[in-house]
């Protein structure tokens, strides 16, 4: 693992812990010696996320379409800013220089490009290890929403399990370090597809994959 891609939020959000934790991820990926792919804006969790980096002498790659550059404000001070074109040859840049995946609070934008990530890794276009950070249990609801997508056989637990989520930046960070990628198919309820095992559980339930 050599480069891993953030996605996070252009706004600050509504918590002052959001910038001080994308800032301090930064600093530990920098410290870590791991290059940060993200976004390529000033502003928001994506600019403290990448102020953190560099003021922690680490390599972080930008990729913005050209529309966005002034409404995102283009970060003037990266390693390498790539411009392109559209949103999808952004997220297929990001995607090819990356290794691994962190998601930080963010909007749509930040659901849309972990979503097609996640929903190509389950398809196995890639195998690269994705991981929530939780900051102030942000990503609990979304997570109760995957858990009621597994209950209702529309997704396998198995891939559920294979989103790393943690509270601590370095103990992310860690397990990405040290995940091995296992197959699971993709499609539930299909002819020729074992499905002895039950892809239901209680919201109670540990779910090992996670925390």
């Amino acid at each position: 693992m050599k480069r891993v891609l953030v996605f996070c939020g252009s706004s600050p959000g509504s918590r002052p812990e959001y910038a001080e934790y994308a800032d301090a991820a930064g600093r530990l990926l920098a410290s870590r010696g791991l290059e940060v792919v993200y976004g390529g804006a000033s502003v928001g969790l994506m600019g403290a996320l990448a102020d953190g980096a560099l003021a922690a002498g680490g390599t972080v790659i930008g990729v913005i379409p050209t529309r966005l550059v002034e409404s995102e404000i283009a970060h003037a001070g990266l390693t390498k800013l790539h411009v392109v074109e559209t949103m999808h040859e952004r997220k297929r840049l990001m995607g090819e220089l990356s290794d691994a995946v962190i998601a930080l609070p963010g909007g749509t934008g930040t659901l849309d490009e972990l979503f097609e990530l996640f929903t190509w890794r389950q398809l196995g276009l890639h195998h690269k290890p994705i991981g929530l950070l939780d900051i102030g249990g942000y990503w609990q609801p979304l997570l109760a929403f995957l858990e009621h997508a597994v209950n209702e056989r529309f997704l396998h637990a198995e891939h559920l399990d294979t989103l790393l989520v943690e509270r601590d930046a370095a103990a992310l960070v860690d397990r990405l370090g040290s995940y091995e990628h296992r197959t699971a198919d993709k499609w539930l309820d299909r002819p020729g597809v074992d499905q002895t095992v039950p892809n239901t559980r209680s919201p109670a339930s540990p779910n090992p994959g996670r925390m």
